[in-house]
């Protein structure tokens, strides 16, 4: 990678949500301005303190004591002053409640991108702890407020096309970086060979309701009618009462659950299962969304079950490196588990499969370059 040979500008990455070593933010988009030569700081709010990294300052403004609204508004304020003790050429900034600090820092006449992660409206359309009228209003409020935020920002940068599109025509300055994995992270030379692997499939990410944890449970007991078959769950349960519901399921008897994993185990993880899951409800922010876990997958070379989302099935029955199912029917996903459980050749296949479309199209490196000339 050519470095800068001037004098280094400096980046700073900001975030009152996400994990000071989130995937996205950190691992692929801060290290790789790093290692470009940039100066980096990234400002997260985790109460771990001050650390460097990877070429990268990770500066903390502390966890706030007062719940959401105290990390609306605390938090963000903390966030603001931290950055404008930074005095960086470019500010980065990753969550839609930093969009009053990223328009603060425009007026200052900063530089500032706004990254995309999330279609947010259709996010809020999907909290269903609010009545139907108290999500189409507060949607459609963001909606207006974020469309006009976007114009003042000198940069957007999407997570998907699909995302994009609502960007385009508001900021010419709109650059599709997409969640695709780094070739070599999840793709370890402790595989181990496809006959010797375990009789499980896995989910990794975020466990909750909307992302299918419960149907994956349901589908792990009927599948077990048919074969020997192991569900491993790695992630955190959000809520953490979740976990209770779906622990009274029939199919919890087959379900191992690993907690949180590191990204090395994760890798370790997936060269030994045989197939993973990727089963979130057809949500408005999910349809059009592009999960890392359907990439990551892939480049460990394991066949997917995926939700049947136009999208997805164009990305996994393109590349033949997996199965859609409807994510809502426990019987379908059972039959597509015992289909890669039972038939080595074909799931050995379609991982292959999935490798190789990462390798060629869906990865890191790729998306890094885009970042980089933007």
């Amino acid at each position: 990678m050519e470095k800068l040979n001037k004098i280094k500008i400096k980046v700073c990455h900001l975030t009152s949500v996400h994990p000071r070593y989130d995937t996205r933010i950190f691992i692929k988009e801060c290290v790789s301005l790093a290692r470009a030569g940039y100066d980096v700081v990234l400002i997260v709010a985790d109460g771990k303190g001050y650390e460097e990294k990877e070429g990268v300052k990770n500066l903390d403004v502390g966890v706030g004591r007062f719940g959401r609204v105290g990390r609306m508004t605390r938090t963000i304020m903390a966030v603001y002053k931290k950055a404008l003790s930074v005095d960086a050429d470019i500010y980065h900034f990753h969550d839609p409640e930093l969009i009053s600090v990223g328009l603060l820092l425009k007026a200052l006449r900063k530089k500032v991108i706004y990254d995309v992660h999330e279609d947010y409206p259709g996010a809020i359309l999907s909290k269903y702890y609010l009545s139907l009228w108290a999500r189409r209003f507060i949607a459609g409020i963001f909606g207006v407020f974020e469309g006009f935020s976007a114009k003042y920002f000198r940069g957007i940068v999407p997570a998907t096309p699909g995302i994009a599109k609502r960007f385009e025509r508001l900021n010419k300055n709109s650059v599709t970086v997409q969640n695709f994995p780094i070739l070599d992270e999840l793709n370890i030379s402790e595989t181990i060979p496809w006959e010797k692997r375990s009789n499980a499939v896995a989910y990794v990410g975020g466990i909750g309701i909307l992302r299918g944890a419960k149907e994956m449970v349901e589908a792990a007991g009927l599948a077990s009618k048919k074969t020997d078959v192991r569900l491993i769950l790695a992630g955190d349960f959000s809520p953490q009462s979740f976990k209770k519901e779906i622990e009274s399921l029939e199919g919890w008897k087959q379900t191992e659950y690993l907690g949180y994993l590191s990204r090395e185990k994760v890798a370790r993880l997936l060269g030994r299962i045989k197939a993973g899951l990727v089963l979130f409800h057809p949500e408005p922010n999910h349809i059009s969304a592009q999960p890392n876990k359907l990439f990551e997958y892939m480049s460990a070379g394991v066949p997917v079950i995926a939700s049947d989302f136009p999208l997805w099935r164009q990305i996994v029955e393109g590349a033949g490196c997996g199965i859609c199912v409807d994510p809502l029917n426990p019987e379908e996903i059972a039959r597509a588990v015992n289909t890669l459980l039972t038939e080595n050749e074909l799931a050995a296949v379609m991982g292959a499969n999935g490798r190789k479309a990462v390798e060629e199209v869906y990865n890191w490196q790729n998306e890094e370059r885009k970042l980089l000339d933007l």
